[in-house]
Parts: structure tokens; C-alpha cells; sequence
């Protein structure tokens, strides 16, 4: 196996439970609020939303089970922020997988046309 298809292949339990995590429709909401409007205390996470800050909460800690948050003390509050590092880490995974994809794609095209000829 090449180094690049095994570095791809030993990524898969380090990225699922980003994966899981972003799955839910309310953290991914989140982690896109937490992108557009930078670190939040849950209180302003939780305005113009239907959900409760004790939901807020529990998703916040499954984001952060996940690597994809982190909160700071700030006075009573807590401060959530997005971790970018795990992003960019994960976005990575998909870029080779990706780039995998399209030296398939290349290998089947060049083969399809050779077999046309």
C-alpha cells in the first residue's frame, strides 16, 4: 500500500466523531454561528433559537467530546469557541480522499478511451 493510500486509510477513527458530532442539524447550526460570530457565551447561542440552554449545553459538550469547540470562564459565563485546528484537520482527511477519487476517475477515464479506440 502507497504512503499516501495508508496515511488516508489510518484517518477514519480520528475523524468520525467529527463527523458524528456535525451530523446533528443543531451542532452543525451552532458551529456555523460560532464561525459567523466568533466565541459565544451560550446565552447569546441560545437567543432566536427554539432550543433550550440546556440543550445548547449538551450539544456544546458533544462539540467539544469531538474536538471542535472549547469553552473559557469569562466572569459567571462560559465562552465557547470554535477550535479551527480540527477543522482544517478533517478537511484535510477529505482532501486526500478526494484527490484519491480523482486519480480513480483519471485510471477509469484513460482506460475508457483506450478500450474506444
Amino acid at each position: 500500500m502507497s504512503r499516501s493510500r495508508a496515511s488516508v486509510s489510518s484517518k477514519p477513527a480520528r475523524a468520525a466523531p467529527v463527523f458524528a458530532a456535525l451530523g446533528d442539524p443543531t451542532r452543525l447550526h451552532i458551529v456555523a454561528r460560532l464561525c459567523e460570530g466568533g466565541p459565544q457565551s451560550i446565552a447569546r447561542l441560545t437567543d432566536g433559537s427554539s432550543v433550550s440552554r440546556q440543550a445548547i449545553t449538551k450539544h456544546l459538550h458533544a462539540l467539544a467530546r469531538a474536538g471542535l469547540v472549547r469553552s473559557e470562564r469569562a466572569g459567571r459565563e462560559r465562552i465557547w469557541q470554535l477550535q479551527t485546528r480540527r477543522l482544517a484537520e478533517v478537511r484535510r482527511y477529505l482532501d486526500r480522499i478526494s484527490d484519491r477519487w480523482d486519480e480513480a476517475l483519471d485510471r477509469l477515464r484513460a482506460f475508457v478511451e483506450k478500450e474506444q479506440r
